[in-house]
């Protein structure tokens, strides 16, 4: 079930409602139907493997939470804790790795036994599986609770059901934010009354949500996969267009599912993380990933990064971590060489620009920059979304052969022209939809801008009339559905992320 299909604007209010009227003790038990009812609407056999993660984790816990009790000498109670960790961390990745990277491993393992003249295929042959829904999240965010306990930041949840809500609420559950469970298990065990005024701002986030989605990411999906489906015809400035767009597309396509669950969230009484804080507004590379997919970037600091050692073992082995981390990230997006590289590619940047800083630093005491100075910062923010944008070519890209493909038609065809001519129209989208696009994104920027400067414009929209305020929100509804990108029949696209 697609948040922008007409199943869901069905499902949710009466989720929402019936979740209101009941007796507060069992509350926590309808959301859990609903959410495995949400799940189950993609393929009904896989809510299998949301039980399947649920249930060991939650036996992990358990028994991490009773070593803890049992009186063991400290080395001992280490000791055991780690198995118990281990254990559970393996079996939730070993059914991870066969539905995501089996086939991935394989092809690898094929082209080193070419080396020696071997055929691995006569011995394995890959796997014909759908990769379920929103296994990485459901998964990462279920390891992250057997770690949440193992360092004593949580007790381990008794409630069976309490605790498989936490890892299958259905706003979050297919692509995020990456929920904490001392953030959500707290919300679920103390389910707030119905109040109006959060009712309000919920439904204002996922209007603002709906735009990124509908009217924004898969109008500007239109241009980028008519371009990059005909490299021969649209090349050159044709894909530099494609790509800049792409790097929207995927910003408001993502950010608007984590908007639109923030907000569903909202409205039954749930706080969620922010998962975007205004990313191409970043100054370097390292303060984008600050900004951008932020339950995903904290995990991997949190759970991987300080484990290798983070920064506390001299630069080089720094280096070292981060880059394993942006390779991992690469790898958890999907299982490609194409997916590695983008990752590996974001690490290097902030290697480089760390490494640099020195140099930069020094660079501009001599040339007497100023760098609170506005020309400065865009010169920082142009440059760093340049190399992000560069980056995303090969997360764009089928394969690594697809990407080199695009970033060659990109640089050996000079067609400048064509940004004046009016030959950018033919790209799926003509040209009152193209530039109600472009608007569109100046839009987002500026919404982006107003909070950066820590200017909520829900809050804004709050503070008037409550005629005003209605209008605003009959307006908004209208326009989605007047500007919305809905598809032949209103079939819904696809959010990206659902496919990690």
């Amino acid at each position: 079930m697609l948040f922008n299909s007409a199943e869901f604007l069905i499902f949710f209010p009466i989720v929402t409602l019936v979740y209101f009227i009941m007796p507060r003790k069992i509350k926590p038990y309808w959301l859990l139907a609903a959410s495995y009812y949400f799940y189950m609407c993609w393929n009904a056999e896989y809510i299998f493997l949301i039980l399947y993660a649920t249930i060991v984790t939650y036996v992990s816990g358990l028994l991490i939470e009773k070593v803890k009790s049992g009186g063991y000498q400290k080395n001992k109670e280490k000791n055991l804790k780690n198995i118990i960790v281990a254990g559970g961390f393996a079996l939730n990745l070993i059914v991870l790795f066969y539905f995501k990277y089996f086939n991935f491993g394989l092809a690898i393992l094929t082209k080193l036994f070419s080396l020696i003249k071997l055929d691995l295929y006569l011995y394995v042959s890959p796997i014909d599986v759908v990769l379920p829904v929103g296994i990485s999240f459901f998964t990462f965010q279920a390891l992250s609770y057997i770690m949440d306990v193992y360092r004593d930041e949580i007790c381990a949840e008794k409630n069976f059901f309490q605790y498989a809500l936490f890892v299958s609420f259905f706003p979050q559950l297919v692509a995020g934010p990456i929920e904490r469970s001392k953030n959500l298990l707290k919300q679920i065990s103390t389910p707030r009354p119905f109040e109006f005024e959060r009712a309000r701002d919920g439904l204002l986030l996922m209007l603002w949500g709906y735009f990124l989605k509908v009217v924004l990411a898969d109008r500007i999906a239109i241009f980028v996969d008519s371009v990059y489906g005909d490299l021969t015809t649209f090349a050159g400035c044709y894909i530099v267009v494609a790509t800049v767009l792409f790097a929207f597309q995927i910003y408001c396509d993502f950010a608007g599912y984590s908007v639109i669950a923030m907000g569903t969230a909202e409205i039954l009484g749930f706080e969620l993380m922010d998962n975007f804080e205004s990313p191409y507004l970043a100054g370097s590379v390292s303060d984008f990933w600050r900004r951008w997919h932020i339950s995903l970037t904290s995990w991997f600091k949190d759970y991987l990064y300080i484990p290798l050692g983070g920064s506390r073992k001299g630069k080089v082995r720094k280096y070292i971590n981060k880059l394993i981390v942006f390779l991992v990230s690469g790898l958890w997006h999907g299982a490609s060489m194409s997916f590695v590289v983008w990752g590996g590619l974001n690490g290097l940047y902030q290697i480089i620009g760390e490494i640099l800083q020195p140099v930069r630093y020094k660079a501009g005491t001599l040339l007497k920059l100023d760098k609170e100075s506005l020309g400065h910062k865009l010169i920082r923010i142009l440059t760093t979304f340049i190399l992000v944008d560069f980056s995303w070519i090969f997360f764009r890209a089928e394969s690594m052969a697809d990407a080199v493909k695009v970033i060659k038609a990109m640089f050996t065809t000079k067609n400048a022209w064509i940004l004046f001519e009016g030959s950018i129209y033919y790209c799926g989208l003509d040209q009152k939809n193209f530039w109600l696009m472009i608007y569109g994104i100046i839009l987002l920027m500026i919404v982006d801008f107003c909070k950066s400067k820590h200017i909520a414009i829900r809050e804004v929209i709050a503070k008037q009339y409550v005629w005003i305020r209605w209008l605003i929100i009959d307006a908004a509804i209208i326009a989605l559905f007047v500007f919305g990108i809905w598809g032949s029949t209103y079939d819904a696209a696809n959010f990206i992320y659902f496919q990690f």
